[in-house]
């Protein structure tokens, strides 16, 4: 950055030769010395020919500068009676026809003096304060805004403002609400000294002014606006600015005409860069939304619609031409529940990984986060300024409402207060300040950082730019309820239908001394602050809330009410579509009459492909007997499905419509064991299997039999009606009826037999019930 004393940028304007530099020349030889003296004459003679043709310039240069007042709000404003251009304005001009004197800044130096001399004894100007703050560093960051703009950026405004190659002077001062070239040209002039002057407020570059110096204020500042969302900060702002500038003129001219028609195609709609907490409540409720609503619709709907789909007319699975098998249409029921089971499953990581990476905002704002002393910086200077200085504090970074006739009066009459002493500070209350713009927080911080001087007292906070009056009392004898609730509007606010940019804030505080004076003694000290809370931290108040919290709960519970009315939805369209549209319509054929003889006939020591035939045959003819569709109790479909499916995980894996070739004697005897209890459910019969040989279906009676040739006694055993017949006549001899499987080698002989509840598997969990067996299938099986 540099120091700020900048000339005119471009062609030798305001350069000079330097000092001591050697004469040059003449014609390459060293000029004798009679050529010396006529160099000399004729040196004189043009001398006198420019003093006579600039004796009018000359005579306006030194006649007095062009009258400048200074409004209420600190901006300079040129004499109306006043034609001549101003510092700024004249500057401009000479850089721009490429002549500024060599002795320009010396002037503007002495007028400045001069003008500080008039002014002695008057109160500074806001343009006067401002200057003065830029002499010392030509970067000035205000205390004021700690929430939005800490102090600690200035040295990343100080790095930004080099990028422009010109002096450049920045502001960063709360919003003015003034024009903020003329604030810039009034702080230029009591400056003095030409460069590029930036004025940034809460929102970014609020204002630019190049004086004697070539800069595209107006363009970059243009291209800040409308290039940038309007919440992008006043750092990214200032950024964005500064890299217009450093690109020249023409290339800034083009950008700015550019961002101009995209701000027009757009329709001046102003794009978002950050969310607040109750757009990061609203993510989080459709997060949940999504994320219990969408798996529930592939877990509800897409069952029923395939369902649905499969009960219209003609919609009979076939493999090869013919109608698919029972075990071939479970499993391929059974891989669509687990390919939904898997979508579901999917789609919910997929909302929830998709919420994580397109809500990532993890701040409300572009505010950096300010540290300790950025957050006490103007509650110190306030208090040491009334603890140092006096009764009276004027910011001066704010325009300043009293003028020196005002502040000496009301001086004197804080002075005169006997009863106790009375603070007055002229500083704006902001929401962006430490205490949030809250006036009591602000004057309690500044009451403890007085000191002793000011643990009592009469503490009054006057806002410059918003215009209220705020009082609080600590421990004098002025009645507390006067001040904290009956302070009249007049005094607190103004009158609405004053326009001054002053607030009549003079008027208005000479009313509260008044007030006070005038106010009843109290007996005791009394206190008028009822105490607040501490202002809330910034970094917090700045940080959003997570994601999977606040809302996103109750948007959990609404995702699933959701889920459901979609459903209803789906499936009223789906009635409504089936019966308005003719080939939609379901056919109700009747579901086949499973036979009422559910006897079956097998030997005790059937072979593998006896066991393999009968497999088949059996699963076959519970698939045609067997409607999902049918009137039939929840529980007997339960038990049929749950028959049908083990039976289909014990041979068919694959799933391919037969047969597993590696299917086990023992596992083809077990599912030929369901297949014929899933058709006894269908002729509502619920009894354990034949105990003697399961393959017989259900049992009809029992009976006491000898269950194996070592058993010295008779067991009692439920037996089916072909068993009971020898069972009757000879039970000693029931043994010989019990169901054998073939062994390891396949061989057709008793001995390679083994009985079937000692056979590898599931199968002698049929001698305790169905139900036994088909859980003992699914662990066998590995489906829980």
């Amino acid at each position: 950055m540099s120091d700020g004393v900048g000339r005119v940028a471009g062609d030798g304007i305001g350069k000079r030769p330097a000092a001591g530099r050697a004469a040059p020349e003449v014609g390459g030889s060293r000029v004798s010395h009679g050529g010396r003296r006529c160099l000399a004459l004729f040196a004189g003679l043009c001398s006198l020919l420019l003093l006579g043709a600039g004796a009018t310039p000359a005579a306006e240069r030194t006649s007095a500068p062009p009258a400048i007042t200074t409004s209420a709000t600190g901006t300079a404003e040129q004499a109306p009676n006043s034609h001549l251009p101003t510092s700024a304005t004249r500057t401009t001009q000479q850089a721009r026809t490429g002549h500024l004197p060599q002795e320009a800044e010396g002037r503007q130096d002495q007028g400045r003096q001069a003008e500080d001399r008039q002014a002695k004894g008057k109160a500074p100007t806001q343009a006067a304060s401002l200057a003065a703050l830029l002499r010392g560093n030509p970067v000035y960051v205000t205390d004021q805004l700690p929430r939005d703009i800490p102090r600690s950026t200035a040295p990343e405004f100080a790095k930004l403002a080099k990028r422009t190659g010109v002096p450049t002077y920045v502001l960063v001062l709360p919003d003015q609400g003034t024009d903020a070239e003329r604030l810039l040209a009034a702080v230029h002039d009591r400056l003095g000294r030409d460069g590029l002057y930036v004025l940034v407020d809460d929102m970014g570059v609020a204002g630019a002014t190049a004086f004697g110096v070539r800069a595209p204020a107006d363009d970059a500042s243009t291209v800040a606006l409308y290039e940038l969302p309007y919440d992008a900060g006043p750092l990214l702002s200032f950024e964005r600015f500064t890299d217009v500038i450093a690109q020249g003129g023409k290339k800034a001219a083009e950008r700015a005409d550019t961002a101009r028609e995209e701000n027009e195609r757009a329709g001046g709609d102003e794009p978002e860069m950050h969310i607040d907490p109750v757009d990061r409540d609203n993510q989080s409720f459709v997060t949940g939304i999504a994320l219990t609503g969408v798996p529930l619709l592939i877990i509800c709907v897409s069952p029923y619609v395939r369902r649905w789909w499969r009960r219209r007319p003609g919609a009979t699975a076939r493999v090869d031409g013919k109608a698919a098998a029972p075990r071939r249409l479970t499993a391929r029921l059974l891989t669509a529940r687990r390919v939904e089971a898997g979508a579901a499953a999917l789609a919910a990581a997929a909302i929830a990984l998709g919420a994580t990476l397109v809500f990532d905002q993890k701040t409300s704002s572009a505010a950096p986060a300010p540290i300790a002393s950025d957050l006490s910086s103007r509650v110190e200077r306030v208090a040491d300024g009334l603890r140092e200085r006096g009764p009276l504090y004027s910011d001066p970074e704010s325009p300043h409402p009293l003028d020196s006739t005002q502040t000496r009066e009301l001086t004197d009459r804080i002075k005169k207060f006997d009863r106790g002493p009375v603070f007055v500070a002229l500083v704006p209350q902001l929401t962006e300040d430490e205490s949030e713009g809250e006036p009591e927080l602000f004057l309690e911080a500044v009451r403890q950082k007085i000191g002793a001087k000011g643990e009592r007292g009469v503490y009054v906070v006057a806002d410059p730019l918003g215009g209220t009056i705020d009082v609080v009392t600590y421990d004098v004898r002025v009645d507390a309820d006067l001040v904290g609730f009956d302070l009249s509007d007049a005094i607190r606010y103004g009158d609405d239908d004053d326009r001054s940019t002053d607030h009549q804030l003079g008027k208005r505080l000479d009313a509260l001394m008044t007030l006070l004076d005038k106010a009843p003694r109290t007996d005791q000290p009394e206190t008028s602050s009822l105490g607040m809370d501490d202002a809330p931290d910034p970094v917090e108040e700045n940080r959003l809330a997570p994601l999977f919290s606040g809302d996103f709960w109750p948007g959990l519970m609404v995702g699933a009410v959701a889920a459901g009315l979609v459903f209803g939805v789906v499936a009223a369209l789906l009635g409504i579509l089936g019966r308005a549209v003719p080939s939609l319509r379901r056919s109700r054929a009747a579901a086949v009459t499973p036979s009422a003889d559910t006897s079956f006939q097998a030997p005790p020591d059937p072979s593998r492909d006896y066991l393999r035939r009968t497999a088949h045959d059996e699963l076959d003819t519970l698939g045609r007997e067997f409607d999902p569709d049918a009137a039939l109790r929840s529980s007997v479909r339960t038990r049929v499905w749950d028959c049908l499916d083990t039976a289909t995980l014990l041979v068919d894996r694959d799933p391919d419509g037969h047969v597993d070739d590696d299917a086990t004697p023992a596992d083809l005897a077990a599912a030929v064991v369901l297949a014929r209890a899933g058709r006894a459910a269908l002729a509502d019969i619920d009894k354990p299997c034949c105990a003697l040989n399961p393959l017989h279906g259900p049992a009809t009676g029992w009976r006491d039999a000898l269950w194996a040739p070592e058993d010295q006694r008779l067991r009692t055993l439920p037996v089916c009606a072909e068993c009971r017949v020898l069972v009757g006549v000879q039970p000693r001899l029931a043994y010989t009826l019990r169901l054998t499987i073939p062994g390891a080698g396949g061989g057709a002989g008793r001995r390679e037999r083994v009985p079937y509840e000692e056979a590898p598997g599931p199968l002698s969990a049929a001698r305790d019930g169905i139900p036994q067996l088909i859980r003992k299938v699914r662990e066998y099986a590995g489906v829980q």
